[in-house]
């Protein structure tokens, strides 16, 4: 079977279904995997009758796990009307893994939570005292690496609220899935 052959019986499944669905691509050997089962069930029987949860064993299905592109697991897809809303991958808590319930039920993306105050005040902490080490350097040689290297840091704590990066990455976005969605055809 061809990995286009693997994702049209899925897709074919995905239409069919009345309701939305969260996929949860799993292994028997995943330590994590195993580790969000309990909140998962809690999860699927909270959402009886609205949303359908299907298990997918990555072992077994390695071609549909290509061509969805999913390169890590545990991951969960939710989708509505067969299109993908949004995914989670690695080991999320309970409250993580409701959000992509709820997605599935709008059909609109969940908000990202975003990084704490903490979290911003300390990349931006790191990342300010790596350039002034640069700049005690005089940004010669490895120290021009630290410089940039601090950039991206202090970077990382604003990008989220970056008016101009947020333009870009959209636009980016739509370019690569308009490039995938032609492959696909």
């Amino acid at each position: 079977m061809s990995v286009n052959d693997s994702l049209q019986p899925f897709r074919e499944k995905l239409a069919q279904n009345g309701r939305p669905v969260v996929v949860d691509f799993w292994a028997p050997w995943c330590g994590p995997c195993r580790a969000i089962e309990p909140g998962l069930k809690r999860l699927e029987q909270a959402y009886d009758g609205r949303v359908d949860v299907w298990k997918i064993n990555a072992d077994e299905q390695p071609g549909l796990l290509n061509q969805l592109r999913v390169y890590g697991i545990p991951t969960l897809i939710a989708f509505r009307d067969g299109q993908e809303v949004a995914r989670q991958t690695g080991a999320q808590p309970q409250a993580s893994q409701a959000r992509l319930f709820e997605a599935a039920l709008s059909g609109e993306r969940p908000a990202s939570p975003g990084l704490s105050s903490l979290d911003r005040l300390v990349r931006l902490a790191a990342g300010t005292a790596l350039v002034f080490l640069a700049y005690r350097g005089n940004f010669g040689g490895l120290y021009l690496a630290l410089a940039l290297l601090g950039g991206g840091i202090m970077f990382s704590a604003v990008y989220d609220r970056c008016p101009i990066w947020k333009a870009l990455s959209t636009r980016i976005g739509e370019l690569l899935q308009r490039q995938s969605g032609s492959q696909t055809h």
